[in-house]
């Protein structure tokens, strides 16, 4: 009897002790921590505006580089690993899987060309630039239907038209904007989108009727304010302003075929441009991260059409500016 009865006391220790080890944080819940942060990261992913935009537009911040939040999975994983946490392990998968939903379908084939196709190219091709004759003659090589430029000085002006001139007859330009047209514009006017705290000269938006074999289009070219990052958080009121404004004249648009292209200063992902993207169609293929064109982190040169599609965005060769060109073809609808 006494053998059975030390037996038994042996046995339940033993349970005892086993189950407590299985209680103890080197188990489940050492990993838990880091499963919390991958289900954070996840969230934000999958559903970022969840994240409210105040104080400093912190959400816009977040839209703005929404990619690179996958990159947080790296850091999880080396102290899952540290911890050996098969928890910590397994709820990686949450991330990479939102990720995968949100951004997988960039990698995807773009569809062939097709009959109703327009080739265009956006860039802003910096008021710094020393060479524009050389920038204007590397975007014709790209064979574009329509090149939009911002930060067009009068300096450099003459030069980008005399290079772009031979394979692009029809131009117009307003303040700092432009657009080359291998088909012919008409009804050109400039669009009102300046914020109303700025009070000097500022004409950063133009408005055209492009005729193409397809039928009109209204074609936009536009420049919003640019953003900062700083102390107090994302400044980017200016910009959601001027985005405002640039919707309100798009959703008056009477021409159906609609592009807007333009250095919009943020990705189509912040919520600051969804007086834009709420109404128009963005590319569902390509990342094309154009800014800075030294380390590009962003796409914030973007091409946006109603009644048409945008297909695959790709960056272009480096020019003289600090944005890299970017070029997708329309198929009008």
């Amino acid at each position: 009897m006494a053998e059975r009865a030390d037996s038994g006391v042996t046995t339940t220790a033993k349970a005892g002790v086993s189950w407590r080890a299985w209680e103890r944080p080197g188990r489940w819940a050492r990993g838990r921590v880091i499963a919390a942060l991958a289900l954070i990261t996840a969230l934000l992913l999958a559903f970022p505006r969840v994240l409210p935009n105040r104080p400093g537009h912190l959400g816009s911040l977040l839209e703005a580089f929404l990619p690179w939040l996958g990159l947080a999975v790296v850091p999880l994983l080396g102290a899952a690993l540290l911890r050996r946490s098969a928890t910590a392990l397994l709820s990686l998968l949450l991330p990479l899987a939102a990720w995968a939903y949100a951004f997988g379908g960039l990698f995807l084939a773009a569809p062939a060309p097709g009959e109703r196709d327009l080739v265009v190219v956006q860039h802003n091709v910096s008021d710094e630039n020393t060479d524009p004759a050389g920038t204007a003659r590397a975007l014709a090589e790209a064979e574009p239907d329509l090149i939009a430029l911002e930060e067009l000085v009068p300096a450099a002006l003459p030069a980008y038209e005399k290079a772009l001139a031979p394979d692009f007859r029809f131009h117009e330009v307003r303040g700092t904007v432009g657009i080359w047209s291998k088909h012919p514009l008409s009804d050109t006017r400039a669009v009102d989108i300046k914020p109303k705290e700025i009070t000097e000269g500022w004409s950063r938006c133009l408005r055209t009727v492009v005729h193409t074999p397809y039928g009109e289009v209204a074609a936009y070219v536009a420049h919003l304010p640019s953003i900062r990052v700083g102390a107090g958080g994302f400044a980017s009121s200016w910009r959601d302003e001027s985005a405002h404004l640039l919707g309100r004249a798009v959703a008056a648009e009477t021409v159906g075929k609609v592009i807007v292209l333009g250095d919009l200063n943020s990705t189509v992902d912040d919520r600051g441009l969804s007086p834009l993207t709420s109404q128009l169609n963005t590319s569902e293929r390509g990342f094309a991260f154009s800014y800075p064109a030294s380390f590009p982190l962003a796409r914030i040169d973007q091409v946006l059409a109603r009644a048409a599609t945008v297909g695959r965005m790709r960056t272009l060769p480096a020019t003289g500016s600090d944005h890299l060109p970017v070029t997708a073809r329309v198929t009008l609808r």
